[in-house]
């Protein structure tokens, strides 16, 4: 069984990535009502990883027989004053969650919880890659602000295909 000290963060981390799923559906809203169909198809997709990932948590928690309880989450920011501000808000977002998932590892050392830290391991490798596409992506969109084909451009060429990845964890309905 998992240390209740780590199911406890992981069921409130469960909130944060529904809470990230809202946010990127809004910038995908937003992106979309400018008719940048390649950028809003993009936040769509994170959205829908984000919402893989609270559901490879509650998998988790299933698993271990821990309790899973799923906490409300805020409404997300979805006024935005140009079309940089989305994806700063998603790199700044990229860069809280990877803290948010340090502090669960962190949690899981000091548990000696062996398994919920290899558990969080996926996480780790998942939030560098998170972090590098937002990071690149705000760079883009901030060179190109006053073009937005350039920006619709380069995410049809650098960010399409979704591709699976054998190590995830197993996801809750999946």
């Amino acid at each position: 069984m998992a240390a209740t000290r780590f199911t406890d963060q992981l069921n409130a981390q469960i909130g944060n990535e529904f809470a990230a799923h809202n946010q990127y559906l809004a910038c995908a809203v937003y992106y979309d009502a400018l008719t940048m169909p390649q950028t809003a198809a993009f936040f769509y997709g994170q959205a829908l990883e984000e919402r893989e990932h609270a559901m490879m948590m509650i998998q988790y928690l299933l698993d271990t027989d821990a309790v899973v309880a799923i906490p409300g989450v805020e409404a997300p920011v979805s006024d935005f004053a140009d079309v940089v501000a989305p994806v700063k808000l998603a790199l700044d977002q990229e860069r809280r969650v990877t803290e948010q998932v340090n502090a669960l590892l962190r949690i899981a050392r000091e548990e000696s919880d062996f398994a919920s830290e290899q558990f969080m391991q996926w996480f780790i490798k998942e939030q560098v890659e998170e972090v590098a596409t937002m990071s690149d992506l705000l760079t883009i969109v901030t060179r190109s602000q006053d073009d937005l084909n350039d920006i619709e451009e380069y995410v049809a060429r650098e960010q399409g295909g979704v591709e699976t990845d054998p190590t995830a964890p197993s996801a809750a309905g999946a």
